[in-house]
């Protein structure tokens, strides 16, 4: 992925993440269990502790983060889709600064593309964020929504195709998700099993055309036939229902087994660093399976599923963060990032490292 004066590689030069100070994880596991039977509640307790993570974070606090009485979750009464979109309004842009005060610099900054899924407001965060850092007012804005776990691969790639347009370009790009505030009461064990996995947080990455980085090379899509209904995110009274089928990794795995899928993943050259979105543990191995990775290829998206659980479209942000962090100083990490969501669709983009300047 080498540049040269006729072509523009852009390149992440660093990525920062945060979450929540609120580990909600076991507190999840009781309100989910007690809405459940003594049987199905043994059964979520031996599936939840084989699924791969210790910990999930939460803007919810205090009270609200223990699901007990009187909490956010704990009324007796749903809150209602307005409720959470307020408690969205207060947090996120929070968040996402926090995420954005952990880069090195955000000086010279032309572009600001931001990606949330998980709510609305007007004005938007583009813009809270965009006069937090005290930007010119002539920067240009781009805001991504409701695309799901791989809007996070559409950050990265709307980001590298302005730099590639503007070669001056000085791209920040933010994912900021509040899965948490999209629980829903349910004594459903596989809707319970598939909300568990998911949490809150934020990344921020700088892309620009210079200087040393991860960097951005061509992206890829598909949609997977008859999977429509597999990966759902719909609008309610209540927020934002997920509906995340069992079946995703077993129809997952056999369209990496017995289609063209795996040749567009892997190119002309099969890739040695794999950054896939972690949407569960049953979705990474079921891509381990399909691609016949070597059992340590998915290390780092199993470590972030571990600690911090599946934050939508920042979780693919905070895999890379962890690839950049862990690469061997004369390593070359050549790869492909990857992340699945509602359609069932896919999202990826090649990468590798870029060591001088494009200009």
């Amino acid at each position: 992925m080498g540049s040269n004066s006729n072509h523009v590689t852009p390149r992440v030069s660093s990525i920062a993440t945060a979450v929540p100070q609120c580990d909600v994880h076991s507190s999840y596991t009781g309100w989910a269990e007690r809405q459940l039977g003594t049987r199905e509640a043994a059964i979520y307790r031996r599936m939840e502790a084989r699924g791969g993570i210790s910990h999930r974070y939460s803007t919810l606090s205090g009270g609200d983060a223990t699901f007990d009485f009187g909490s956010f979750y704990g009324s007796g009464t749903p809150p209602g889709t307005g409720q959470r979109m307020q408690r969205y309004a207060e947090a996120a842009p929070d968040l996402a600064m926090a995420a954005v005060d952990a880069l090195p610099s955000t000086d010279g900054v032309t572009h600001l593309v931001i990606a949330s899924c998980t709510g609305f407001m007007a004005p938007g965060l583009d813009q809270l964020i965009a006069r937090r850092l005290g930007l010119s007012a002539d920067v240009e804005r781009v805001s991504i929504g409701f695309m799901g776990c791989y809007a996070g691969i559409t950050l990265l790639r709307t980001a590298a195709h302005i730099v590639r347009s503007d070669p001056e370009a000085l791209v920040l790009a933010i994912s900021v998700e509040l899965c948490s505030l999209h629980l829903q009461e349910t004594d459903n064990l596989e809707r319970l099993l598939a909300m568990g996995q998911f949490a809150d947080g934020a990344a921020a990455a700088i892309v620009s055309s210079s200087g040393e980085g991860l960097g951005l090379g061509k992206g890829l899509s598909a949609a997977l036939d008859d999977s429509e209904d597999l990966i759902t995110w719909t609008v309610g009274d209540t927020g934002f229902a997920m509906n995340l089928s069992g079946a995703v990794p077993g129809r997952l795995t056999d369209a990496l087994e017995t289609s063209d899928l795996r040749a567009t993943i892997e190119g002309n050259a099969r890739p040695e660093v794999w950054a896939v979105h972690p949407g569960g543990r049953s979705v990474l191995d079921a891509v381990e399976r399909g691609l016949d990775l070597v059992p340590d290829a998915l290390d780092a998206s199993r470590g972030v599923l571990d600690k911090y659980g599946n934050m939508s479209s920042a979780t693919v942000l905070f895999v890379l963060h962890k690839l950049m962090a862990d690469r061997p100083r004369d390593g070359a990490m050549q790869g492909i990032a990857l992340a699945f969501g509602p359609g069932l669709a896919m999202e990826g983009v090649r990468f590798g490292w870029e060591s001088g300047d494009a200009l």
